[in-house]
């Protein structure tokens, strides 16, 4: 194959075994693998230096019928932004069963800046103090009862033996860029749903729609070959909007960079 060489601006002669190569690099030099799907793999056993991936995933086992509202496990309606405040855990299950088991608290601070801590159910509060919560899960025992986590208000919430918060919520920590690359959405019957994804910016109050698509029993997937951007403090959720009662769920992915 003739190869060119940028620098005498002509081809080079038979034989030779000069060769020119393009890679690409992160901001610090570090050498990205673009093989398919293995290309993000340095990111998520942290091999790059700055960058992170956050899978946020939720499901609500009655969709909304009458307007867009959040997908997560808590109350039957949109997610509610706290102010900040610390953290606590209670649970109904009988007998206090769920007391003295550790739940760990992962969100942003006062600051947005990521934070987490592991807290005691029906114990004291955290001593972090959280502006968001995005996600919370059981340490070394599962649930018998279901578990609300409050701050100033219910801000996550862990069904009865699911070990894990169910909540297609997400705010961009303090400091980074969101890259979203993945969107996903499903319906557990024959039914219509129309999903949305929407986010907010820091400072604003309404959440704007960034892409909506609708599915008849069925799911949908979408892949964003020039990913979605989402700068610092931003608030980002999936909303659904059903036919008919029934339940579904959302994922998305997002590749976080250090500013």
């Amino acid at each position: 194959m003739a190869q060119w060489n940028k620098n005498s601006q002509s081809y080079l002669a038979n034989g030779t075994t000069l060769f020119e190569a393009v890679m690409i690099a992160d901001k610090d030099g570090n050498i990205l693998n673009t093989a398919g799907s293995a290309s993000n793999i340095p990111i998520a056993n942290g091999g790059v230096t700055g960058y992170s991936h956050i899978n946020k995933f939720g499901y609500r086992s009655t969709l909304a019928t009458t307007g867009f509202e959040t997908i997560w496990d808590g109350a039957a309606s949109n997610y509610t932004y706290q102010t900040v405040g610390t953290a606590t855990a209670t649970s109904d299950a009988a007998a206090s069963a769920d007391d003295t088991k550790e739940v760990n608290i992962q969100g942003l601070d006062e600051n947005y800046n990521e934070v987490s801590e592991t807290i005691t159910i029906g114990g004291g509060a955290s001593t972090a103090q959280f502006s968001r919560v995005f996600r919370a899960r059981m340490v070394s025992e599962n649930n018998d009862g279901n578990v609300t986590i409050t701050t100033t208000g219910t801000v996550a919430y862990i069904q009865e033996d699911a070990g894990q918060t169910l909540m297609a919520v997400y705010t961009i920590p303090a400091g980074k860029t969101g890259y979203l690359i993945k969107l996903h959405g499903t319906v557990d019957k024959n039914q219509d749903a129309i999903f949305r994804l929407v986010s907010r910016d820091f400072g604003t109050t309404v959440f704007n729609v960034k892409g909506q698509f609708g599915v008849f029993a069925n799911s949908f997937d979408y892949d964003y070959p020039v990913p979605l951007v989402f700068s610092e403090k931003t608030d980002i959720e999936v909303r659904a909007d059903a036919g008919n009662s029934m339940g579904g769920g959302a994922l998305f992915d997002i590749i976080l960079v250090d500013n």
